[in-house]
């Protein structure tokens, strides 16, 4: 049987997470201020998302713009507080300056969750290796999930990383979710999901206005739709 594709879409506030639930997400990516590319919502925010809807919200862990992990004293207490506010799932990737992966504050952050269901963000688009992350991150309790276009240029320069990872399902490294994002366009999907994978984020694409407009519905509909056509051309796992 294949495993069912997830549609998870960024939102910023309530009203966001109810347009993309209407539209037919599975999950949101809940994240404030796009014009730094997403950092940590108020923890007011995401208590007004979990009263809106019912579908699982993912919190960001970052306090400023890039993939430098800063003040670690501060992610921490965000991380404390949006848990004892009722949050469960998160996103997360810092490195360090050599463009490796920061094990220190993300040990720290990922004792702090607690065994917390979390996505390693596109921090792995800017790393210089790849392969040698996923290696470092394997044992780290709750990732779950890489979001990734694939390249720091996005999906249609990723496409063929995208595609070599996803073959690689299951070796050391490469167990948690491979959930493609980042300049993806619906054209993309016939060769993502023919080549099994099965998890999608969107941002802008959900915003036909723009980041100064909410999302829109039938802008996550249609991707809704374009997914469960394809269903059935998907590689089960």
């Amino acid at each position: 049987m294949a495993t069912p594709v997830l549609l998870e879409v960024i939102a910023l506030d309530a009203r966001d997470a109810v347009a993309a639930q209407t539209g037919g997400a599975d999950r949101l990516e809940l994240v404030a201020d796009m014009r730094a590319d997403g950092l940590s919502p108020t923890v007011r925010t995401f208590v007004e998302v979990r009263a809106a809807v019912d579908i699982p919200a993912r919190v960001m862990l970052r306090l400023a713009d890039g993939f430098a992990a800063g003040d670690a004293d501060a992610l921490v207490r965000v991380a404390c507080d949006t848990r004892a506010a009722g949050a469960e799932e998160f996103v997360l990737g810092f490195l360090d300056p050599l463009g490796e992966p920061d094990l220190p504050v993300l040990e720290r952050l990922v004792a702090e969750l607690d065994g917390c269901r979390w996505t390693f963000h596109r921090a792995i688009d800017r790393t210089g290796d790849r392969d040698a992350l996923r290696k470092r991150l394997a044992d780290l309790p709750g990732l779950d999930t890489y979001l990734t276009a694939g390249s720091a240029d996005g999906v249609d320069d990723g496409l063929p990383t995208l595609l070599a990872e996803a073959a690689r399902r299951g070796e050391p490294g490469y167990g948690a979710r491979l959930m493609v994002g980042g300049g993806l366009r619906l054209d993309h999907l016939p060769r993502l999901r023919a080549a099994g994978l099965d998890a999608f984020h969107i941002g802008g694409a959900a915003r036909p206005g723009g980041w100064d407009a909410p999302v829109d519905a039938d802008a996550v509909r249609e991707w809704r739709t374009a997914l469960d056509a394809g269903v059935g051309s998907a590689v089960a796992h």
